[in-house]
């Protein structure tokens, strides 16, 4: 503390500082002054002591804090005065804690431990009254000869102006003086006791018999208690350094749980993540050594196997590169879901939680069966969140009179359904999955009535089961004149190409109530309008519909979009991405939070890599390090405002930094001269800005009074009309959109919103709008979400990537081989589209907020259809070898050994680090590695020649709804097989390479020994490649070891063709014609 050369005095062991004739701003005011000081923590008066003084926490700042507010940072903060670090000393009377220093003359176990002291009823108020006048007496005559001025406010002290006395009032022991006839002979101030400091002034003033600073107290506890119930977490007390530890919200005391950040990021310990980018590194230099010898070192009897195979290899490299480089800083992420209630739920207060708007999006109701989407809607009521902050919106795409008859079910059956989760806390809530679970459903419940109420909530279930599949049943044979409603009306959705648009409030009004009288979550369905002539964009389309529907009904801030077979496994999930989107501090940049997709009704092998751990549990985490992850179409909570297609909030810039040792003005920092050109640069620009606009400003001024009215109604125009053009003619929408935080007007009428939704999903609404251009999901690919996703990252916008203990999202998986092979040709053919379009992050989105190694994810994410080519090419090239008798590679020497094997070490300790680290099973690893090969010679090879055909011919293809129907057995989908042209050139590969590896060893044995060592180099070439095509060719033969005969009948077809063409123009045989050489055997 600076003292300006003042005189200091105080004691430390009576909690006593004061600074005399200091300046009004540093000096330590009196008992008087101070009686209305602020806690500097929680914002209550600092209360006076028993002793009716002035409560002092830090001998050497004297900082205002209260009592209360002292004892908790000494219990559970840093244990230190906020403003000099300066740590507390034990006041008398306060609890002992770890640290505290024994002291000589401090002992007041009876104060602390809350008990009365020996003898103390005898002294009474009379006495106390008696012993303050003598020594006051005392004092004042010893004062007389003391070389230190009097700290009183005394008339007799006419030396010291009244301006200049402070005096903090020590806490003094009455026992210290049992009798008033003992004199104080020392005359320090170590003796000085509880005195008047004017008889003028009533002792009330300084708190004698005084209980006022027990009714504060009394207060403040009731309204803490109402702020704060501090929970123990048990990862917050750990010393970490967390993430946004600075916030400005005043009405929490600091160090509180309720004040530390709601999530945290989690680096890889260094033990892991610093060997794998080492061998990262170790790799690249490899490359290069392994390029260098096969660049240098051609095949000069197979020129053209070895060109092609080099090109390949290096297109290899490259795709390497783009895919590894963005997993340079994985990181993980823990959510606090409790400093989330202790900051947002108070009891006996509104919660404060943002409102949620939920999006459900289904069109085929055969190919995705109703009882499925009702699972998932379900699940989305029975949600662990406020109930007026839940909105469920249910897309029918396809306007089918049966997801409208299976949603009216579906929500008389949530008004028991909802209530039995939420009061026995059940996992999960969708019904189908909860029954089926194989697990002790008796554990962890105490509650008396659970196994009687799941009984009869198990046979309702099953009833609700009879009623959906007697829908279905009934939907299987569609009347000639149409559907028509109960009423008598005809179904306005008969013709699905052609009827408008529909929105039907199943829940979430007043007068519909659960059984237990509760209200439940808003439950709407709806369907856009579609009419003949329009392009209505497919599920983007029907995206952008819900969020202009949601925005005009409800207007949460926050959206939520699953498909229709991905229920809630994890009641909190909503609360888990809360704690990234209402992060104070950090959350206000965040687009999205993104949660993996995980999945049910999978095989324990999982042939077909249904999964997908590798990209989700390896790839997604090294994002998440960067800008964060790509949004793969559900599963994912997004801020309203980033769909609109606005800018990321300016991160403000640290101010320059200059040396300690100089001073301001001398910034000798490294770096600064390289940068005094560029901010010149910087500098003219803005001096030309402002000159123009200040010449802009002098016009305006020129301009008369009159005119400003004029001004403002022409600017709020012209606002609105822009508005207009972006979002469209909605004025209802297009208020909505200003409203950060969401809601809608208070006056508005159901009826009124009703009519306004109705516009906002008609077919013409987005035209020569923003919309699936700027605004909302973008369109112009089958896969929209990754085109979205990368939008909203040009503007600044950065996802997080949650991954909950329990798995937040759930859904179904093809496991089928034709069903899994379409659905990634779908998801190649979107990227072929984006890859050919504008937005190809090859060329796009400089300039904004895109981070390069998160470009570099997306260029890879819409490149890698393009990889199909060379390998396929390269799938090929062991059976030629084999075949020909060629290899891609001359003879190999030792230095080329040493390169190949160190290839293929780094290679495979690159895959073993990325497992320890991201968790992955060696399973799952080689299951992802096998079906790259499957999907890349099928699916993304058809994707690629689609998506060429589209762009550039015209030639659009159909959009396959992957089929998620329910299994009459156990994985029975999984060897039921399905034709599809796919399947042909990953057979024909098996079918050569197989040929080849017979052809090479037939030869091998006929020639004898010396021919076994080069065969070795193709064998191991063309096993490779039927390692990798096994699942495949196990897909074929199925459960009974049999496959169709039109795949048999193409495969041989295409391999006998290739086979005799090559035999016919082979390349590597002399045109002089073969070789013939003589045997030595006598033919004759």
């Amino acid at each position: 503390m600076n003292t300006l050369g003042r005189l200091v005095a105080g004691s430390h062991n009576r909690n006593e500082f004061v600074l005399i004739n200091a300046e009004e701003s540093s000096r330590i005011k009196s008992v008087k002054e101070l009686s209305n000081q602020i806690c500097q923590i929680c914002g209550d008066p600092v209360e006076l002591t028993k002793d009716g003084e002035l409560f002092v926490a830090c001998n050497e700042c004297a900082f205002p804090v209260c009592l209360p507010c002292y004892m908790y940072e000494r219990r559970e903060g840093s244990q230190a005065c906020p403003q000099c670090k300066t740590r507390y000393k034990r006041i008398k009377g306060c609890p002992r804690v770890d640290g505290d220093e024994d002291e000589d003359g401090f002992d007041d176990i009876y104060e602390e431990l809350n008990c009365p002291k020996p003898n103390s009823s005898g002294l009474n108020g009379g006495n106390l009254e008696r012993a303050a006048s003598g020594v006051e007496s005392e004092l004042e005559s010893a004062a007389q000869h003391s070389q230190i001025p009097l700290l009183t406010y005394h008339e007799e002290d006419t030396e010291i102006s009244p301006d200049g006395h402070a005096l903090i009032i020590p806490p003094v022991d009455p026992m210290s003086y049992p009798d008033p006839s003992v004199p104080v002979n020392d005359g320090s101030l170590n003796r000085t006791v509880k005195r008047r400091m004017s008889d003028r002034v009533d002792v009330t003033v300084y708190g004698y018999g005084s209980v006022a600073w027990k009714e504060r107290m009394d207060r403040w506890k009731k309204k803490q208690n109402e702020r704060l119930q501090v929970i123990k977490h048990q990862g917050g007390s750990d010393g970490s350094n967390l993430d946004g530890d600075d916030f400005d919200d005043s009405t929490l005391p600091m160090m509180d749980e309720g004040r530390q950040p709601l999530s945290r990021k989690l680096p890889l310990p260094s033990s892991k993540i610093n060997p794998y980018r080492m061998i990262i590194v170790i790799r690249l230099v490899i490359l290069g050594f392994f390029f260098h010898y096969r660049i240098r070192h051609p095949v000069a009897d197979a020129y053209g196997l070895w060109l092609t195979s080099v090109i390949c290899e290096i297109w290899f490299a490259v795709s390497w590169i783009l895919d590894q480089f963005p997993k340079w800083y994985p990181i993980e992420r823990e959510t606090y879901l409790d400093r989330l209630s202790l900051r947002y739920e108070r009891e006996g207060k509104p919660s404060e939680l943002a409102a949620v708007d939920i999006f459900v999006s289904t069109v085929d109701p055969m190919k995705e069966p109703p009882l499925i989407t009702a699972n998932t809607v379900l699940s989305i009521l029975a949600v662990d969140y406020p109930v007026d902050k839940v909105a469920c919106y249910v897309s029918d795409d396809g306007a089918a009179m049966l997801t409208f008859e299976a949603l009216s079910e579906t929500s008389e059956f949530a008004k028991i359904w909802v209530p039995f989760c939420k009061k026995f806390n059940i996992e999960p809530r969708a019904p189908e999955w909860y029954f089926s679970q194989k697990i002790d459903y008796l554990k962890d419940k105490v509650h008396p009535e659970f196994v009687r109420e799941r009984r009869f909530m198990k046979r309702e279930y099953e009833k609700f089961k009879v009623s959906i599949n007697a829908l279905v049943a009934t939907a299987q044979k569609v009347p000639e004149d149409g559907w028509t409603m109960q009423d008598g009306t005809p179904w306005p959705g008969n013709n699905v190409r052609d009827h408008p648009g529909m929105i039907q409030v199943f829940l979430g009004h007043n007068d519909v109530r659960d059984a237990e009288e509760n209200e439940l979550p808003r439950l709407v369905y709806v369907s856009r309008e579609k009419r003949p002539g329009f392009e209505h964009h497919k599920k983007a389309g029907a995206m952008n519909a819900l969020v202009r529907v949601s925005a005009v009904i409800s207007n949460a801030p926050y959206l939520l979009n699953v498909d229709c077979d991905h229920y809630i496994n994890n009641s909190k999930a909503l609360r888990e991405a809360m704690c990234f989107m209402m992060d104070p501090q950090s959350g206000k940049k965040v687009c999205y939070v993104q949660f993996p997709q995980r999945f049910d009704g999978i095989d324990r092998h999982d042939r077909y890599s249904n999964r997908n751990v590798v990209f989700f549990d390896i790839n997604m985490k090294g994002l998440d390090g960067i800008q964060g992850p790509i949004y793969v179409g559900t599963g994912c909570v997004f801020r309203r405002q980033a769909l609109y297609g606005t800018d990321a909030p300016a991160k403000k810039k640290p101010p320059s930094k200059t040396c300690n040792c100089w001073p301001k003005w001398c910034t000798c920092c490294f770096g600064s001269r390289k940068n005094k050109k560029g901010k010149a640069k910087k500098e003219k620009s803005k001096k030309t800005k402002t000159r123009e606009a200040s010449k802009q400003i002098h016009a305006l001024e020129n301009i008369e009074e009159g005119a400003n009215d004029i001004s403002k109604e022409q600017s709020a125009e012209t606002v609105q009309m822009k508005l207009e053009k972006k979002f469209g003619q909605s004025p209802v929408f297009v208020a909505s959109t200003l409203l950060e935080d969401g809601g809608i007007p208070h006056d508005a009428s159901p009826a009124s919103l009703l009519k306004e939704a109705i516009q906002v999903i008609s077919c013409g609404y987005e035209d020569k709008t923003e919309w699936g251009k700027e605004v909302g999901w973008i369109y112009g690919s089958v896969t929209e979400d990754i085109l979205t996703g990368f939008k909203m990252h040009c503007h600044g916008w950065r996802s997080v990537y949650c991954i909950p203990k329990r798995a937040a999202f759930k859904g179904s998986a093809p496991i089928n081989l034709s069903d899994r092979l379409h659905q990634v040709l779908r998801w190649a053919l979107g990227s072929v589209e984006i890859f050919l379009s504008r937005h190809c992050p090859i060329w796009y989105g400089y300039g904004g907020g895109l981070k390069w190694l998160e470009r570099f994810s997306y260029i890879n994410s819409v490149v890698y259809p393009w990889t199909s080519i060379p390998l396929i090419v390269y799938c090929t090239l062991p059976a030629i070898c084999l075949l020909t008798g060629k290899f891609i590679v001359p003879e190999i020497s030792n230095y080329a050994s040493l390169i190949f094997m160190a290839l293929f070490i780094s290679i495979a300790a690159t895959g073993i680090l990325e497992m320890q680290w991201g968790g992955v099973s060696i399973d799952d690893w080689w299951r992802n590695e096998q079906f790259w090969v499957i999907g890349g010679v099928s699916s993304h090879l058809f994707a690629l020649f689609q998506g060429l055909l589209k762009v550039l011919a015209g030639v659009s293809t159909n959009f396959t709804v992957t089929s998620k129907g329910a299994d009459d057995g156990e994985f029975s989908e999984l060897y039921l097989f399905k034709w599809t042209s796919l399947l042909i050139p990953p057979m024909t590969l098996l079918i050569i390479n197989i040929v080849g590896v017979v052809v090479g060893v037939s030869d091998a044995i006929n020639n004898g020994y010396d021919s076994w060592g080069p065969l070795f180099g193709r064998l191991f070439f063309a096993f490779w490649v039927i390692m990798h095509l096994y699942p495949f060719l196990k897909g074929l033969l199925g459960r009974q070891d049999r496959m169709p005969t039109i795949v048999v009948v193409w495969s041989i077809l295409l391999a006998s063709i290739l086979t005799l063409l090559w035999v016919r123009i082979n390349p590597f045989v002399s045109r002089d014609g073969p070789v013939l050489e003589v045997c030595g055997l006598n033919c004759d």
